[in-house]
């Protein structure tokens, strides 16, 4: 044990001493200020947070509501359009295509195919295949091949494609220098060609898109009788549903998409978006709504809120492929 003097006891007592009131000080201070925090958060989560989670959560049952009465109206509209038979051709005016004896192929407008690729080295041969095959006449038809690739062997491949249908159709093989604006870059730079200003209609085939030959005899017309028309839009068949329960969920979605809403805004009159494929564009309702807009990367939805936004109308063909 060792002994201190009394003046070091006297100065380690009192500095013992006032420790422990600093100590209990500060337990009390900081007590206080958590029990203040906390009482501030209750009177803000009640005054405020809860009533508006409260609105955010009526506002999304008002919602889902709504969406469950355009599910069941739009379904409705179906039901009429099958049980009447409310086929496009028989809201429209449409007459079949023929030839004419003394014009022959001149009442036929020039239509223009658009075929955006990049690096599509599994199915170009198809697509090209499948463009080229079209019933329509070879000198009223210009197929246009927009090559974005990057790989120089596919880039081959698809110029060497298009060189072999060159002897039977007006195929164009375009590239340009760079990819500004992706598929709406490539569609824009291809409207600029001199050729396409004879052309009335142009069509888009990604591609990955096989139309059936009939494609054009089926939806030009439209387009012909009804000037008020901008857009024929046909369905999609898919050629991998049954791969797997995926590509099967896939085309359900799809399916609903393609024949709930498509088809019955169409019934409707009402707007319903291009789906970058497989339509039938006006070429002047394009050009008065601007054309192609690189600014986005959903430039079909773009092109058709501007035509529809000037009064043009759509057409769903939900029969055609």
């Amino acid at each position: 044990m060792v002994l201190l003097p009394k003046p070091l006891i006297f100065l380690h007592d009192l500095s013992f001493a006032l420790f422990t009131f600093h100590e209990e000080g500060l337990k009390a201070s900081v007590d206080g200020v958590g029990l203040s925090m906390y009482t501030m958060w209750n009177s803000m989560r009640s005054t405020l947070i809860v009533p508006v989670f409260r609105c955010l959560v009526a506002l999304y049952l008002i919602i889902s509501v709504l969406v469950s009465i355009e599910s069941v109206y739009m379904n409705l509209v179906i039901l009429y359009v099958k049980l009447f038979d409310r086929k496009p051709e028989k809201v429209y005016k449409w007459e079949e295509m023929q030839k004419d004896m003394e014009l022959g192929h001149q009442n036929y407008p020039v239509i223009l195919i658009q075929i955006p690729m990049y690096n599509e080295r599994e199915v170009f041969e198809l697509s090209i295949g499948a463009a080229c095959r079209l019933l329509w006449p070879s000198d009223r038809l210009i197929v246009q091949v927009l090559d974005d690739s990057t790989d120089p062997d596919i880039m081959e491949l698809i110029s060497t494609e298009c060189a072999k249908w060159a002897k039977d159709i007006n195929i164009k093989y375009e590239r340009r220098d760079n990819r500004n604006g992706y598929k709406a870059g490539a569609l824009k730079h291809g409207m600029r060609h001199s050729y396409v200003k004879q052309c009335n209609y142009v069509v888009i085939f990604d591609a990955d898109f096989q139309p059936e030959t009939d494609y054009l005899q089926r939806t030009i017309p439209f387009l012909i009788h009804n000037p008020e028309l901008a857009l024929v839009q046909a369905r999609w068949k898919f050629v991998n549903a049954n791969t797997c329960l995926l590509t099967r969920m896939q085309e359900m979605s799809l399916n609903y998409h393609f024949m709930a809403e498509q088809q019955s805004g169409s019934t409707r009159h009402a707007f319903f978006g291009f789906n970058g494929t497989a339509g039938v564009w006006r070429i002047a309702a394009m050009e008065e709504a601007g054309g192609w807009k690189d600014r986005t990367t959903v430039e079909d939805m773009d092109l058709a809120v501007r035509v529809g936004l000037l009064g043009w109308k759509f057409v769903f063909i939900n029969d055609v492929e």
